[in-house]
């Protein structure tokens, strides 16, 4: 029964993953050393910044609107490479990918969790 708790409450380590995605989204473009133009690694950086950004709004004060924008975020990271039109080479590609699915799959995991409780409980949430 621990694990099915596990996904119904919200950890202050999911907040610290988030940020920490949003580090290496920022990182991407700089490790991996394949960008194509300024502007993929301009995304990159601003991308990252506000995944960064969203996860610590959610370890300070807890909000419904932080996992949306986070959704958000992963998904246009997401379809960047289609988007800026390196979908056909490099390794950058897959990165953001991943890293966008990451995003979005947290984001949707603490949406869940956070979704029936009241701005009471959130509001105790963030008091942790």
């Amino acid at each position: 029964m621990a694990g099915i708790r596990l996904f119904n409450v919200h950890y202050v380590w999911e907040d610290c993953v988030s940020m920490v995605l949003g580090a290496l989204i920022v990182l991407t473009s700089w490790t991996v050393g394949d960008v194509g133009s300024q502007t993929v690694a301009i995304n990159a950086v601003i991308v990252g910044i506000l995944v960064l950004a969203l996860g610590a709004a959610e370890f300070v004060d807890l909000h419904r609107w932080e996992e949306g924008l986070e959704t958000a975020c992963g998904l246009w990271l997401i379809a960047s490479p289609f988007i800026f039109g390196y979908a056909d080479a490099g390794t950058l590609r897959y990165w953001h990918f991943v890293l966008g699915a990451a995003v979005v799959l947290l984001a949707v995991l603490e949406l869940r969790q956070d979704w029936k409780l009241s701005n009471a409980e959130l509001a105790r949430h963030s008091t942790r």
